[in-house]
């Protein structure tokens, strides 16, 4: 028996515009809301195929990078078509030391989070 990820738990100031911005990236929805935190995840809920994300409300200020990021690949569209949706829901260009000849962009979420679009499209859940 192994384990699963089943939450991702993200620390950010407002956890209403990184939940927007999140759905709108992943097409997931709004799983439930606490007083300080939301979850966010596929139609299937909790236990689906993919992790749900907490996004946990912090008044700490975010100190550099995280330990962690998110890497994401387009399901219906090329890698440019996508990167241009991206900029569009509010990611922005993001320098963590890159060359340029990457295959994969690097981009950050509303509160500066890093994340990266990866070139191969890959199926749809």
């Amino acid at each position: 028996m192994a384990c699963r990820i089943s939450e991702l738990v993200l620390n950010c100031r407002d956890p209403e515009v990184l939940a927007r911005f999140w759905c709108e990236v992943l097409d997931f929805v709004v799983l439930d809301r606490e007083e300080d935190c939301i979850e966010i995840g596929s139609r299937e809920g909790f236990g689906g195929p993919q992790p749900t994300i907490i996004l946990s409300r912090t008044d700490e200020p975010k100190n550099g990078n995280l330990p962690l990021h998110i890497d994401v690949n387009a399901t219906d569209r090329d890698q440019d078509a996508e990167l241009e949706r991206l900029l569009t829901i509010g990611a922005r260009p993001a320098d963590v030391g890159q060359t340029g000849e990457e295959p994969w962009h690097v981009l950050a979420d509303p509160e500066g989070n890093e994340f990266c679009l990866l070139k191969p499209r890959i199926a749809a859940l």
